[in-house]
């Protein structure tokens, strides 16, 4: 009787540990940001900054915390919505400490300045990653739509790369 249950004790050992797996460590689980990089409307080719840089995204009333606020860059990494096919932004150059009201009589009770609002416009692809990351969203067919008013300081928007997989390179042109 000794001689059966030692096989089924090996193999019931052999299946436990067999089922066990390392912990999964995420390392490539990000979602992408858009990457913007702002240009001089007169000298396409020339970076130029935006002096007291605010970004507000719209139905929000707080800034964006992947750019520093009020900062003078001429390069920015922004989250688009992941449950969403479209992301507004309230982008505020000479950002300064007055209200404001956008073109569709909404008040941004934070901060004023010269504001134009952008959308971003894409399709969502949900990309599975690892056990331990899940899924990331990546961003294709990538648009944008600036609400024209009489007095935009961005002039401009050319879409680089439709396509937002990484946040490496720069997808968006904003020249103003």
């Amino acid at each position: 009787m000794k001689k059966i249950y030692i096989p089924i004790l090996v193999l019931i050992t052999f299946i436990s540990f067999g089922a066990c797996e390392k912990d999964d460590i995420c390392i490539d689980g990000d979602t992408p940001l858009l990457v913007i990089r702002f240009y001089d409307v007169d000298n396409p080719t020339e970076l130029k900054k935006v002096t007291k840089f605010r970004i507000v995204g719209i139905g929000q009333n707080t800034t964006v915390t992947t750019v520093s606020d009020r900062t003078d860059s001429d390069s920015i990494a922004i989250p688009l919505k992941v449950t969403e096919n479209t992301t507004g932004f309230y982008f505020i150059s000479n950002s300064s400490d007055v209200e404001t009201t956008d073109s569709n009589d909404e008040t941004i009770t934070v901060e004023g300045g010269d504001l134009d609002t952008l959308y971003f416009n894409y399709s969502r692809i949900d990309k599975f990653v690892s056990r331990a990351c899940g899924y990331i969203a990546n961003y294709e067919d990538l648009t944008s739509d600036l609400k024209t008013e009489t007095d935009n300081w961005i002039k401009d928007i050319e879409i680089v790369t439709p396509l937002v997989e990484n946040s490496t390179a720069a997808h968006v042109k904003i020249f103003h």
